[in-house]
């Protein structure tokens, strides 16, 4: 087989059947494929709508929720097809998104990845190829250049040829299927943030480069930056998906050096938050604090481990009622 589409979706149904849509509708003709949705213990009726409007799908509802590494490490061992395209809930492929991403990877034998042009929801393109983080680049944020100096996509114009850059955004991202394999999938230590990082500096270190490819587009909705509940837990796991990275590809000297600049980044946009109409000074505070301290708090892994401590409780508790003469579960009750 040609294609496996891979999704993974949490509590996102909608933007699922958006992203599913949006894959029938803009599949190139000839490409055989297959589509898999994993479903990371959602509890929004996704699997339910998945299986009533789209029987094409194979779906793998987990039981318990894991991290973005582990499900897509899931996905592409499960995958059939020579190229995966991997992608989130909230992305939806753009017409001939799929065919240059195909195209890229059958042209460029050395490419283990290519990843689309990511637009904002008004058609805006956005940042989603970089260099790869070290020191370097952290002084470049510092000093105010990163936009300049470590960011590889986003700004037109750049032309539509696919180019090599060091790493770029998993949430519509091609896999060359057996160099992920030779590579050992993603790295289940990185919950979410700095997976794909680390996997594309992987493949690179295996000799394979990356391709980014404006021609390939896809809408991002970004369900996690818009969801202001789980704010503070996503901004610790970021920095600690980062501060995972240097330490795993960097010196500790290199990774505490990037530590403070990191930090000090977020100090002079705090310091200007505080006084710009509509901007939250708190936020960049906590960036710097996380960025200087990344093992401090509690983030997404922590919610979901919670989440599924009550999930088993649940389970117990409705075995438990099965189990007692003359009363109702609240499973067959809610039938």
């Amino acid at each position: 087989m040609e294609l496996s589409y891979c999704v993974v979706n949490t509590n996102g149904r909608e933007l699922l059947l958006t992203c599913l849509e949006a894959i029938r509708r803009t599949h190139p003709a000839a490409v055989e494929h297959e589509i898999l949705v994993l479903d990371n213990a959602s509890d929004d009726g996704s699997v339910a709508a998945v299986a009533a409007r789209f029987g094409e799908v194979r779906l793998i509802a987990r039981e318990r929720r894991a991290g973005l590494a582990e499900n897509n490490s899931l996905l592409l061992r499960e995958a059939k097809g020579r190229f995966c395209l991997l992608l989130n809930e909230d992305s939806e492929l753009l017409d001939g998104a799929t065919g240059a991403l195909l195209d890229a990877l059958h042209a460029d034998p050395g490419a283990a990845v290519a990843g689309a042009q990511l637009l904002d929801p008004q058609g805006a393109p956005i940042a989603c190829a970089w260099r790869y983080p070290a020191p370097g680049t952290a002084l470049a944020q510092a000093l105010f250049l990163h936009r300049r100096l470590v960011t590889q996509s986003g700004t037109p114009p750049e032309g539509d040829r696919p180019r090599e850059v060091g790493w770029v955004q998993s949430c519509a991202m091609l896999v060359r299927r057996d160099a992920a394999e030779a590579v050992g999938y993603l790295d289940p230590d990185f919950f979410v943030y700095s997976e794909e990082v680390d996997f594309q500096r992987r493949l690179s270190d295996a000799g394979w480069h990356v391709l980014h490819v404006p021609a390939a587009r896809a809408i991002h909705r970004e369900q996690l930056a818009t969801d202001r509940s789980g704010s503070a837990r996503r901004i610790v796991q970021f920095h600690r998906g980062r501060e995972t990275y240097m330490r795993k590809h960097h010196s500790r000297a290199g990774a505490g050096i990037a530590r403070l600049l990191w930090a000090w980044s977020y100090v002079p946009r705090a310091v200007a938050a505080a006084f710009l109409p509509g901007h939250d000074a708190r936020r960049y505070w906590l960036h710097a604090r996380q960025a200087l301290r990344p093992s401090r708090g509690e983030g997404m892994r922590e919610a979901a481990e919670a989440y599924n401590l009550q999930l088993a409780a649940s389970r117990a508790g409705q075995t438990t009622d099965d189990q007692v003469p003359g009363r109702s579960s609240s499973r067959a009750t809610a039938s």
